[in-house]
Formats: structure tokens, C-alpha cells, sequence
């Protein structure tokens, strides 16, 4: 279980009672201000739990959801432009307008994590949205997977998730050409 520094405070009662517990065992620092009752915790938990308030997007998430099998060199991190940087170099921070960053985030399980991430219908869309961005191999091995799954993903969300974006219209004919 991952504690942060206010949380170990509330719970040992005191700085000196923290220490006594990270001396004796009980309790592992992780990272500054990032407690864990375990000697071994995933690096996701703890910049999960460090910054809250993001979400998993991305190569990040593709790789989650299992649409590649690339393995991202940091973590995708979205968070809302009023939010401040974020100053770690695991990560790769994106800002979103508070009217799209809502949209689409929903909690996985993966490898015993629990992530905070985008849905399979965002990440499509996200996927068109900065398909020039991206190597084409990488797109075409995600699209390749979309077209596996396209049974499972309600194509509704996705059309309410593109009409926030100006060129939502654009966006759909696209998912039509491609995946479907």
C-alpha cells in the first residue's frame, strides 16, 4: 500500500515515528514524499500516486490497453492546462482544456496497478488526432489492433468523443476509412 508523507505523518503520529519505521522495516521510502508497506511496488503506482490527478494517455495507454506491444520510454501523463508541470523525467506531460479532459477516463487493472487512464474510444480518437505525430509503423500496428477489436468498442462514444473537437467530423471519416 502506497502512503504519502501526510498520510504516514497521520498514521505514525510523528516525523521521528517515520523514521523509526523506515530504520526498522516496516515501512519503504520510494521516492520523496512516497511511503510503501511493501519492500517492492510498480513504478506506475508510485507516479500514479504521486501525481493523482493525471491520466494515462498515449503511447502510454495504447500499451495498457494492449493495442502495441512497444513499450513506452516514459510515462504519457494528461493533466488540465490550469495544472503546473510537472517536473520528473519519466514523464511526458500533455495539457488538455478542462471541457475534453473529463472525456473518456475510466480505471483499469494491469499487472496488480490500478491506472487511471483514457478508454479504448479517446485513444482512437486521440490516435487520429496526432497520426502525423506518430511512425507509421507504430500507427499501423495500433490501427491493426483497433480493426481486431472494432466488435468491442461502441462506436456511439466515439462520435460524441470526436464532436468536442473542432474537426470531430474530419476525425469520424478517418475512423470510418481506417478502421472500420
Amino acid at each position: 500500500m502506497l502512503l504519502t508523507y501526510q498520510e504516514c505523518l497521520d498514521k505514525y503520529g510523528s516525523d521521528y515515528q517515520l523514521k523509526k519505521e523506515i530504520t526498522g522495516g516496516t515501512i519503504f521510502m520510494k521516492e520523496k514524499g512516497i511511503y510503501s508497506t511493501k519492500r517492492n511496488v510498480s513504478e506506475i503506482d508510485v507516479i500514479l500516486r504521486k501525481y493523482p490527478k493525471t491520466v494515462c494517455t498515449g503511447k502510454s495507454a495504447f500499451y495498457y490497453h494492449s493495442l502495441t506491444d512497444v513499450i513506452p520510454d516514459h510515462y504519457y501523463l494528461a493533466t488540465r492546462r490550469t495544472d503546473t508541470r510537472i517536473k520528473d523525467s519519466r514523464i511526458i506531460q500533455s495539457f488538455l482544456k478542462d471541457e475534453i479532459f473529463d472525456a473518456g477516463i475510466t480505471e483499469i487493472q494491469y499487472n496488480n496497478s490500478n491506472i487511471r487512464i483514457y478508454d479504448k474510444e479517446r485513444m482512437l480518437i486521440e490516435l487520429m488526432r496526432f497520426k502525423t505525430k506518430i511512425s507509421m509503423d507504430y500507427y499501423k500496428e495500433i490501427i491493426n489492433n483497433y480493426r481486431k477489436i472494432s466488435f468491442e468498442l461502441d462506436f456511439g462514444i466515439v462520435e460524441d468523443y470526436a464532436a468536442m473537437f473542432k474537426n470531430g467530423a474530419k476525425l469520424m471519416n478517418m475512423i470510418q476509412l481506417e478502421v472500420l
